[in-house]
């Protein structure tokens, strides 16, 4: 049996090019201004003057109409586009005080008087220049707005009292959203090849399950449910195939049953789905708690990301947007961008679809993938340090996790120059001024996706330019993530609710208020954060062998000698008590096989795993030896290599 793994970036782009027009081999690239200075006066090549934040380049795809539509069809306006369609008169001098003392974040009100009267403005000034809000609005026919939530909330983020005598909130508050959840009824799941994203949700919401492939812990999970039976299917070419694996499965379809409550076969979450998934969750009465799988695709493209971080006016890395017919073009096109550049393809995880490119023999290497997309991602190479950031839109506003470092490329642990391999979290890991160019700028782009009709969890990646201390996008996750696991056990969301409740609230049909600028102000504080990693551990040879021994799930041990040994079984990383210790999810498992790239598991522990200059510290490489070597393989020489391609965890 091949090990479970997910999609070829050939196979995404294949599904993608059905709901997207190609962009024609012809057309003129998009230049836009290096640096996006202050997220001030974007400017493009072509037209040479400055260009509102709001408006995109005349051939981007919302100009010509792409956008695909929000995922909720019964939709009311919230305060916050109220206060956008009533926010025309100038902002008072006492607001302006009052955004002058706070600079970090934005209430939902706030943040459309300011931004209306600057970017937003740019919107109603032509007809040509429509926003995909209004471009999805005239898909869907509903005369709707695409960016209205479900109920019938009628508060400001913060809430007067008035305000609280004329509506009647279900939930005020963090406290009452955690007891909500603790007595909720409804069943939830999170569907997946792994319950790794989403590790300890069971523990925080009444009901919550995991219906997953792989079944990483032997069966000693409470709240995980893995069929036991293998039926017959295709090969698995990513996530998706899994999750539609799984939903077509008699024993999921039996637990299903069991656990619905009144006839209602509960709601879920999914790491990647596509129409197919939608489909199938509809045909077994499951809510999926994500805007539509159209919606998420063209989000998940980069060359779209850089669109609309162009709308919210957040700088990204000097690029180009540009088919490229062969190498000469591609220099053409990309001059002013220097001779060390970056190329990504539309879809791609973990650095696989990611090239590095300073001359002809390096761009002969990739020249296939390159050329067969209708349009790429051309970037100027930075020297530059990941960071990412987790965030929720919600009817309220956008939530905002803090900052944590990127582990990048590292051959220990991934095969992939560019390949994402694990993150950390501890304080002060940034400066005070990146930290708040960083809230600042996912406010923005959360704030917009909300103008784009999407509502829920999403991840950027930002680099951080070593040489001028600029802070770029990178890209766009429009979902849950493999960095999911660290900001959702960090103190901040142990003394609030991790961000996956709000989400997930966003579906409940429940109505709320929430203080986002104050729940934003408190997860800002280096006091709420505690020092975690992890390291993401792939097959790095390019080999084929099959598994005869795989370690356990659960707490291992390091003595000073480097040997590790199996501690005790625990279900997440909240368990490990010091740094000696590290929790360890198995993916690979025995009777599986490993190839280039494939996940063998996951290892988190308390404090970090990098030096101050970002290099794999000793302790990690000790951990990485030490965990490698409890794997047994055999080489084969006649297996071919699975179709699957990149990562389980995303």
């Amino acid at each position: 049996m091949a090990t479970k793994k997910p999609n070829t970036p050939k196979s995404r782009v294949a599904s993608n090019k059905n709901s997207e027009s190609k962009t024609k081999a012809a057309k003129e690239p998009i230049k836009p201004e290096a640096s996006a200075k202050r997220d001030k006066d974007f400017k493009t090549v072509e037209e040479k003057k400055p260009v509102k934040k709001a408006s995109v380049p005349a051939d981007s795809t919302a100009q010509r109409g792409d956008t695909p539509i929000s995922s909720d069809k019964n939709k009311k306006t919230t305060n916050s586009d109220s206060a956008k369609n009533q926010g025309k008169a100038k902002t008072s001098s006492e607001n302006k005080a009052k955004l002058k003392d706070q600079p970090t974040t934005l209430d939902s009100k706030e943040f459309d008087e300011t931004v209306a009267s600057g970017a937003g403005k740019a919107k109603g000034k032509s007809k040509g220049n429509n926003s995909s809000k209004e471009i999805a609005t005239k898909i869907a026919g509903s005369g709707k707005k695409a960016n209205a939530t479900k109920g019938k909330s009628k508060s400001s983020l913060k809430g007067s009292s008035k305000n609280k005598e004329e509506s009647n909130y279900e939930l005020s508050g963090v406290s009452d959203i955690r007891r909500s959840f603790h007595k909720n009824e409804e069943p939830l799941y999170f569907i997946s090849a792994t319950n790794f994203n989403l590790l300890g949700a069971d523990e925080w919401i009444k009901g919550f399950k995991f219906i997953t492939y792989i079944e990483c812990f032997d069966g000693l999970h409470p709240n995980v449910f893995s069929p036991k039976k293998e039926i017959p299917h295709d090969d698995f070419e990513g996530i998706e195939d899994i999750n539609n694996y799984l939903l077509q499965h008699p024993e999921v379809q039996d637990y299903l049953k069991t656990r619905s409550v009144k006839g209602r076969a509960g709601k879920a979450m999914f790491l990647m789905f596509n129409e197919e998934t939608e489909k199938l969750a509809e045909k077994l009465g499951l809510e999926i708690m994500f805007p539509k799988a159209e919606m998420r695709t063209f989000l998940d493209n980069k060359v779209n990301t850089n669109r609309i971080a162009e709308k919210a006016g957040v700088a990204c890395v000097p690029y180009v947007l540009s088919k490229v017919n062969d190498y000469e073009h591609m220099r053409e096109v990309s001059g002013h961008l220097g001779n060390e550049l970056v190329i990504q393809t539309p879809f791609g995880d973990s650095g696989h679809t990611t090239f590095f490119i300073s001359n002809e023999e390096e761009y002969q290497k990739y020249a296939e993938e390159i050329e067969a997309e209708d349009e790429v991602k051309i970037m100027k190479r930075i020297r530059c340090r990941g960071s990412a950031i987790e965030a929720c839109v919600t009817r309220h506003g956008t939530i905002v996790a803090p900052l944590m470092t990127e582990l990048v490329g590292f051959k220990e642990l991934t095969p992939y120059e560019g390949g994402w391999c694990g993150n950390e979290i501890y304080p002060d890991a940034f400066t005070p001024e990146l930290r708040q160019k960083a809230i600042e700028n996912t406010q923005l782009f959360g704030n917009q996706l909300r103008e784009e009709g999407y509502k829920g969890y999403f991840e950027l990646d930002f680099l951080i330019d070593q040489d001028n201390g600029e802070i770029y996008l990178g890209e766009l996750n429009p979902r849950v993530t493999g960095a999911s696991s660290i900001t959702n056990h960090a103190v901040f969301a142990l003394a609030d609710a991790p961000l996956f409740v709000f989400h997930i609230l966003e579906w409940m049909d429940i109505e709320y208020e929430l203080n986002v600028d104050a729940l934003n102000k408190r997860w800002a504080l280096q006091d709420n954060i505690d020092g975690w990693s992890q390291l993401i551990i792939k097959h790095t040879e390019d080999t084929i062998e099959y598994v005869t021994e795989s370690p356990k799930s659960g707490i291992w041990r390091m003595y000073d000698t480097g040997h590790i040994q199996f501690d005790r079984m625990d279900t997440h990383r909240r368990a490990v008590e010091n740094e000696n210790e590290a929790f360890f999810l198995r993916i690979t498992r025995k009777g599986d096989y490993l190839y280039e790239g494939a996940d063998m598991g996951i290892l988190v522990t308390r404090g970090r795993m990098m030096t101050d200059d970002f290099r794999l510290n000793n302790r990690a490489k000790h951990w990485i030896k030490a965990i490698r070597s409890q794997f047994k393989s055999e080489m084969v020489e006649d297996k071919k290599k699975p179709k699957l391609t990149g990562t389980l965890t995303k």
